[in-house]
């Protein structure tokens, strides 16, 4: 089996003053790839939202579309899994070895894929962080292929803009919803009603609260939560 993984990150910039970061992946099976992207650009337009779908654009007025997307992804064989960085001007980089808050999320991306089996093929798409953004890939690829000791299941990364591809817009709306939950209960924002409509929806279909720790064995939707000391 091959897969396709889009990854993106939510809050990541080290001192933007918030207090928490999300990096996530959807997980494609690319044999029904092709299939999978048709039916969900023709979701999109059944709700005449032709535009990209973002979680910091969250209108009331889309719920429907939101909530559909939602049941798209659990009616249909694709995964997410996501790391959760909580209190994250706590971070101290030289403490552990991590050299920077750049470094940091690129760990935090080899923990994120790290869970997957081996005996599989992995394709990762990154949204485009900075033009920088080619040699860490190449560094992420090194580290996977000497943990796997030159059998990395990791054959492929690339950097592509997220508008570039719809499931992206899955992993977006996911990831910011877990880091919007995860600030309203840190009590650094004040919550709003129709965004916590939506996260009680998908709260109800992942089973549990969706800023918390959801055991690695639930892989349809999968958090991990990391709090820095």
């Amino acid at each position: 089996m091959k897969y396709n993984l889009f990854l993106d990150e939510s809050c990541h910039i080290q001192h933007d003053k918030i207090p928490v970061m999300c990096i996530g992946y959807t997980k494609i099976p690319k044999i029904a790839y092709e299939e999978l992207y048709e039916k969900l650009r023709a979701l999109k337009l059944a709700h005449k939202a032709p535009e990209e779908i973002k979680w910091n654009k969250f209108s009331k007025s889309r719920m429907s579309l939101y909530k559909a997307v939602v049941d798209f992804f659990f009616d249909n064989p694709m995964e997410f899994r996501a790391v959760l960085v909580k209190y994250k001007a706590n971070l101290k980089h030289d403490d552990f070895n991590q050299g920077s808050h750049d470094n940091f999320y690129y760990k935090m991306a080899y923990q994120l894929l790290k869970p997957n089996p081996v005996g599989l093929e992995y394709h990762v798409f990154l949204d485009i962080k900075d033009h920088h953004g080619r040699k860490k890939l190449n560094k992420l690829e090194e580290v996977f292929d000497n943990h796997h000791k030159g059998e990395s299941p990791f054959v492929h990364f690339q950097h592509i803009r997220s508008h570039d591809n719809l499931f992206f817009e899955i992993t977006d709306l996911f990831i910011g919803a877990i880091g919007y939950k995860a600030r309203c209960v840190l009590g650094e924002i004040q919550h709003n009603e129709s965004r916590m409509e939506f996260i009680k929806y998908l709260e109800s279909k992942v089973g549990y609260q969706i800023d918390t720790n959801i055991p690695l064995e639930k892989s349809k939707f999968n958090v991990f939560d990391h709090q820095s000391r």
